[in-house]
């Protein structure tokens, strides 16, 4: 008996090592399944979620939060400016959008809109509207031509967060809400698309600076802007534009018809003392090319930049590489 004694405890522990070896296996199986089961699911919601009335824009957005109240909403303010198909477009697509409120069509044309484009956009906003609720659609009439209208204070804007677009950028409905929901993270700060950085001149000192465009971006993983031709921002900073911005500031943008997207970032800046924060998103650019194509494009910027710095006495622009990405549509992130 106690020769066998060893013999039945090795083989009691082959046993259990077989054992723990057969069960081991089993749950790779199962975590293997798992995988090829959420894979097929994520495959099939990502069917679903791209999914579009309109060439792709507008994605499944019903998972989001649709508060109908005034905090859990954004207004629209578009700039536009005698591209009437554009507005139609644009307009026709964002009133799809679930916690839309209103829509502030920034008209700075010698003539006012036409009845007909008028009546047009109201029966689309109308058409469009979801649950009952129906989009406010405004137009902020303007005496002036300048671009600084774009950032005039509203006085019964009904919502704190604005998001600023120009009327020939599409994004669909899914990112603008994604986008909105970063914002609502960090609501004194910009949110947007579009980055762009300020790089030192160093042939000249560390006095001057120089634009730096997307390929910059692209290059560094740095920015320190995003263009307010697609950014959410704060209310009080449209009231803050048209109180404090130096009327200098607001004369070279007019004169120069340039840069009052720079202008933004740089008071936005200089009122946190924090960077904006980029989002990823898929834009459609559906009208022609801009001045941003123009030579020497480059140049103006950055003129605007160092003017800019002159004014307000420093370079408020704070550089970050930080970027929101919406994790349930990337497979890597």
């Amino acid at each position: 008996m106690r020769g066998s004694l060893p013999i039945n405890r090795r083989s009691v522990f082959k046993l259990r090592q077989a054992g723990i070896a057969s069960l081991g296996s089993a749950k790779i199986k199962i975590v293997l399944c798992a995988c090829v089961a959420l894979t097929l699911l994520a495959v099939t919601n990502r069917n679903r979620d791209g999914s579009s009335s309109l060439m792709g824009w507008t994605g499944d957005v019903a998972s989001l939060d649709s508060s109908s109240s005034p905090r859990g909403q954004y207004a629209i303010v578009m700039n536009t400016w005698k591209r009437y198909d554009l507005l139609k477009k644009s307009i026709s697509h964002y009133a799809l959008c679930p916690r839309l409120q209103s829509i502030h069509i920034v008209w700075s044309e010698p003539d006012p809109p036409s009845d007909s484009l008028k009546r047009f956009l109201n029966n689309v906003v109308q058409l469009n509207s979801r649950n009952g609720h129906r989009v406010e659609l405004v137009f902020d009439i303007n005496k002036e031509d300048s671009l600084n209208n774009r950032f005039k204070e509203i006085k019964d804007l009904k919502t704190d967060a604005v998001f600023s677009i120009d009327d020939d950028v599409i994004f669909p409905c899914s990112s603008v809400e994604f986008a909105f929901t970063v914002w609502q993270s960090a609501p004194d700060t910009m949110v947007g698309y579009v980055p762009r950085m300020h790089w030192v001149d160093k042939t000249k000192g560390n006095d001057e600076y120089i634009y730096g465009g997307w390929w910059s971006v692209w290059w560094t993983g740095t920015y320190s802007m995003v263009l307010s031709k697609a950014a959410f921002f704060h209310k009080k900073y449209l009231k803050l534009y048209s109180d404090e911005m130096p009327a200098s500031i607001k004369e070279y943008i007019t004169r120069n018809r340039n840069c009052e997207d720079i202008a933004m970032s740089f008071l936005v800046a200089n009122a946190t003392v924090a960077p904006p924060i980029w989002v990823k998103g898929k834009i459609f650019e559906i009208g022609s090319t801009g001045i941003s194509s123009l030579g020497g494009h480059s140049e103006k910027r950055s003129e605007c930049v160092n003017n800019f710095v002159a004014e307000f006495g420093r370079m408020p622009l704070v550089p970050t590489s930080m970027k929101a990405v919406d994790s349930r549509n990337v497979w890597f992130w």
